[in-house]
């Protein structure tokens, strides 16, 4: 009998394409899902780390008011690891699909957060966030 490994599932589970008519953001939560379910699996050590910003998503007039008077900003990365490495104090993942684009006010936020020395990346696939976060990973002291 063949089993899929954890990895093949993850994957599957990041590529599936919608049985219905589904918005883009259901794509890219799935890609994400499987994104930290990978981490927390591989990384066990920096599960606290890792985490998401919530700033996408439908919301009306007072909840959008009351998340940005508590602090919520625009543009952040959907995802950030705080853990520095031997050149960076973090590193801040922006999940797209394959055809997803960077919002204006995202690739603003990007260079404002690489002009202060901060790793961004940007992730299609399981694949590269795998490739990112083992590669940042590496560098790591302690």
């Amino acid at each position: 009998m063949i089993t899929k490994s954890t990895l093949d599932i993850l994957r599957d589970m990041a590529d599936e394409q919608p049985r219905q008519r589904q918005r883009h953001s259901d794509q890219e939560h799935r890609l994400q899902c499987a994104c930290v379910q990978w981490f927390r699996t591989q990384h066990p050590k920096f599960n606290h780390n890792l985490f998401a910003v919530p700033n996408g998503g439908r919301r009306d007039k007072v909840t959008g008011a009351k998340l940005k008077a508590e602090g919520v900003l625009a543009g952040v990365a959907d995802l950030i690891l705080l853990k520095s490495n031997a050149d960076y104090g973090a590193l801040l993942i922006e999940m797209k699909t394959g055809s997803g684009k960077q919002s204006e006010v995202q690739g603003r936020w990007q260079k404002a957060i690489e002009k202060d020395g901060y790793k961004y990346v940007l992730c299609r696939s399981l694949d590269d966030f795998m490739r990112e976060i083992n590669a940042y990973l590496k560098e790591v002291q302690g």
